[in-house]
């Protein structure tokens, strides 16, 4: 039988190659989804991804979401308890469900933060896409290759020109970026949007809007459904 998942989705690239992955593999079937939404922007945290545009996406992967809810300006306790919260609305849920996925790539720091956190909140992490350090670049071709299509919608702009902000993930950004740069943005350079891909069962209609400067350090575009 396979096990129950849940996974941690972001709206972006990563977060839907794991799905991708997963869905891939006969030991495990995702359940659910889980997003951490800021209260007050009502956008997803970190990639500012529009909750309209997050439950689009869900709507596409065939998948029930769970937000995480945090107040804006939270500290890291208060983003634990949330998630904590959010994690118990999904056990209750679905009470056999022990496991939640993260797209995490390759950051050793972040996976022990992960793992010490479930831990506490007996759930076990599952990183289906871990192990791509030094090897981003055939990574983000992969998805290309295989159908993703995602948006850069957010640029933080002490590690890359604000420039990028609206421009797809494709070939041609894999060989605009500059040396320095993560291909996957892993070390947040960068934050995509995911709009077509195998994961979803027909792509998103998205339309750009404004770019706007954030703590004078992340420019991010407003992806809007068009209708």
């Amino acid at each position: 039988m396979s096990i129950p998942v849940l996974l941690s989705w972001s709206g972006g690239k990563d977060s839907a190659w794991a799905l991708h992955v997963m869905r891939g593999d006969a030991r495990c079937e995702v359940v659910g989804l889980l997003t951490t939404i800021t209260d007050g922007y009502e956008r997803v945290a970190m990639h500012g991804i529009r909750r309209d545009v997050l439950h689009a996406q869900a709507a596409a992967a065939g998948l029930p979401l769970i937000e995480a809810r945090l107040p804006r300006d939270a500290d890291n306790a208060r983003y634990e308890a949330c998630f904590a919260a959010a994690l118990e609305e999904a056990r209750a849920r679905w009470p056999e469900l022990r496991h939640i996925a993260f797209g995490d790539l390759y950051l050793a720091d972040v996976r022990a933060y992960r793992e010490t956190l479930c831990a506490r909140l007996d759930w076990q992490p599952v990183f289906p896409i871990w192990g791509a350090q030094g090897d981003t670049p055939a990574l983000a071709r992969q998805m290309i290759d295989a159908g993703l299509r995602a948006t850069l919608c957010c640029i933080d702009t002490q590690q890359l020109d604000s420039e990028f902000a609206g421009r797809a993930f494709d070939a041609d950004l894999l060989a605009d970026l500059p040396a320095a740069v993560d291909c996957c943005g892993e070390r947040g350079e960068f934050h995509t949007c995911v709009h077509a891909g195998s994961m979803f069962r027909a792509p998103l209609r998205l339309r750009r809007g404004e770019t706007v400067l954030r703590d004078g350090r992340f420019a991010f575009v407003d992806l809007l459904l068009d209708d």
